[in-house]
């Protein structure tokens, strides 16, 4: 929403946090979550509900949205690119979070899936997951690092937020690519930055 009237998602989620019966933890706008606990107690939480007659109205708007979040990453790969096929687009980060192989749930899995069925031709790259990932999506093609991503890449896909995604050569990347499109799934870079470097950005809930 903060992304369709104008405003920062960002700062809208600092403002929030401030408020302590709130918390700043866990406000950051993204492409869903995933793993092993989320997903299975939210819908066995709603399986629950409905059991004993009631609605399960919340859990299932969760649900739905945070499927939803997936398909956002590919709007805005169409609205920067238009038709997918033939496109390059590199996934950076595959596990459901940082700092794991863990691939249950992962939000790159659906990401991909939906790439490779509009015809796009899908390259990624993370840390510690890519043995597992292979096993799950194998049409994918699997790089060493991330410049090896980029390399002549229509458009890259901030899916992980893994530290060394924070800390890459950006100028380097930008120049290696064959369209600067970047799509940063967790929010990770300023986009006013990105700019600067001639990149062409999207942020979840960013203006």
């Amino acid at each position: 929403m903060c992304g369709r009237v104008g405003a920062d998602g960002k700062g809208v989620a600092e403002g929030m946090g401030l408020y302590r019966r709130i918390g700043a933890q866990y406000l950051d706008a993204g492409i869903g979550y995933g793993g092993s606990c989320f997903p299975k107690d939210v819908k066995a939480l709603a399986a629950i509900a409905e059991k004993y007659d009631y609605h399960p109205e919340l859990l299932t708007a969760v649900i739905d949205i945070n499927r939803d979040q997936r398909v956002v990453v590919v709007d805005k790969l169409i609205d920067c690119l238009g038709d997918l096929s033939g496109q390059v687009v590199g996934l950076l980060g595959l596990a459901f979070k940082p700092n794991t192989d863990d691939m249950r749930e992962a939000p790159s899995v659906e990401i991909a899936r939906i790439l490779l069925g509009r015809g796009a031709d899908v390259r990624a790259y993370d840390p510690a997951a890519v043995e597992r990932a292979r096993a799950i999506i194998p049409e994918i093609d699997y790089r060493s690092d991330p410049y090896a991503v980029a390399d002549d890449a229509d458009a890259l896909v901030i899916v992980t937020e893994w530290n060394e995604f924070r800390n890459l050569d950006l100028k380097r990347i930008g120049k290696s690519m064959r369209r600067p499109v970047l799509i940063d799934g967790r929010n990770i870079y300023d986009p006013a930055t990105m700019r600067e470097l001639g990149f062409t950005y999207r942020g979840i809930g960013r203006n």
